[in-house]
């Protein structure tokens, strides 16, 4: 279905909702025992009738947001407005929360419904979810009830969501998802039973499009059967947490340049690697796995302060979950903490990816190194001594190791 006959299918419903109705977007069988609609929220009480009239959700993405007092909450596809008259309690008079959806009709209703609920902190912005009317590094969580199914692109979406969150923000959203390797067939029958008019994602396809955008965290649980491999489901993940006036994304190619001066500068210290010349771009991403390399950049002038990355420690399929990594930081920017938020980001976004260990080896002088990788859950496993030659002196070289507590137990 197209973004336009979808805009205009629930603009109906809005309208008819407008009119007193109460309203379903799937047959009513699935409505009530699939938990859509009002049925789906744990506590909403206290909210208009008229908006709970309206609710076409999958679950209670705000029961999961974790909303604390002050925060700036984005509701993708805020409909009649549920979601955002929830987290607006949650956040309270100093939070903010905006509700954005591309029907004038469901923001009529949505605005009604916050007046009716005497809600004073909100918004509701007129846009399509694939490119959000909000700045950079906006809100603080966004949630979503059942939209992100709705979009035709929905690698933007994600994308657009990891641009208006602030570095330590939020994703939790409810949605529908298939299992992975669901015949096509039954698949199409079901997302056409309970609604998804744009085609759901498979879970598999769901994390590589968050992990693509740059989240880490990412964690998704069912919630509810509707047969035929589709689910409703929780979607949370996080943006990676970094000090001021900085942000952790994705490694780009445009960034080749910087990420080798970096990379350059650390072998100058003779403390870095056996190595005296950074590689060409080509071999240094040849060597890298294409997902698992991020850069901490600053936001006002795209300068990037550091780099991580890995590389796989061998092509035989067990060890398909054992890495090797590097991180660099520019000498600009030591002792911002740039370093253990890249490596902190590193190892999350490794185990959303299934690694279940990471390797790396580091010369015993290199203290600073040392306490940062003790800090976060490395532990030496060995020192191989006088290994190399480094301008004309042998070294030794500390085995450091750490074996994720969550993937391969």
């Amino acid at each position: 279905m197209a973004h336009e006959e979808i805009v205009e299918r629930y603009s109906g419903l809005a309208r008819a909702a407008l009119s007193g109705e109460r309203i379903t977007d799937c047959g009513t069988a699935e409505f009530g025992e699939g938990r859509f609609g009002a049925a789906g929220y744990g506590d909403a009480a206290g909210l208009p009738e008229e908006a709970l009239r309206a609710s076409l959700g999958c679950g209670d993405p705000v029961a999961v947001a974790e909303l604390r007092a002050g925060e700036t909450v984005l509701d993708l596809g805020s409909g009649g407005g549920v979601d955002v008259l929830l987290s607006a309690r949650r956040v309270g008079p100093e939070g903010r929360v905006y509700g954005l959806d591309a029907s004038t009709e469901m923001l009529e209703l949505a605005r009604r419904n916050a007046g009716r609920a005497g809600a004073a902190n909100v918004e509701f912005l007129h846009g399509v979810i694939e490119a959000v009317p909000l700045p950079d590094r906006t809100v603080d969580v966004i949630v979503s009830n059942c939209v992100v199914n709705l979009s035709d692109d929905k690698a933007a979406v994600l994308a657009e969501a990891f641009r208006v969150l602030r570095p330590g923000g939020r994703l939790g959203i409810s949605d529908v998802v298939t299992d992975d390797g669901v015949d096509a067939v039954r698949r199409a029958a079901a997302e056409a039973r309970v609604g998804c008019a744009a085609g759901t994602l498979a879970v598999g396809e769901y994390r590589g499009l968050l992990a693509a955008a740059g989240f880490t965290g990412v964690d998704i649980t069912l919630t509810a059967d509707h047969g035929d491999g589709v689910h409703s489901a929780i979607v949370r993940a996080a943006k990676p947490a970094i000090g001021p006036g900085l942000e952790i994304r994705p490694m780009r190619e445009s960034d080749a340049a910087q990420v080798l001066e970096i990379y350059q500068a650390g072998l100058d210290t003779g403390q870095a690697s056996f190595e005296t010349t950074a590689p060409s771009w080509e071999d240094f991403t040849a060597g890298k796995l294409e997902r698992l390399r991020y850069v901490a950049a600053d936001v006002a002038t795209g300068e990037v302060a550091g780099w991580v990355a890995a590389s796989p420690v061998s092509s035989r399929c067990v060890y398909a979950g054992v890495v090797e990594h590097s991180v660099y930081v520019h000498p600009r920017h030591h002792s911002r903490g740039v370093g253990r938020a890249l490596l902190t980001a590193f190892v999350s976004a490794s185990e959303d990816a299934g690694i279940w260990t990471i390797q790396s080896g580091v010369f015993p002088e290199n203290l600073s190194s040392l306490r940062l990788h003790e800090a976060l859950g490395f532990r030496a496993v060995g020192v191989r001594e006088r290994v190399g030659r480094h301008h004309g002196t042998w070294r030794d070289v500390v085995l450091l190791e750490r074996r994720s507590p969550v993937v391969g137990r």
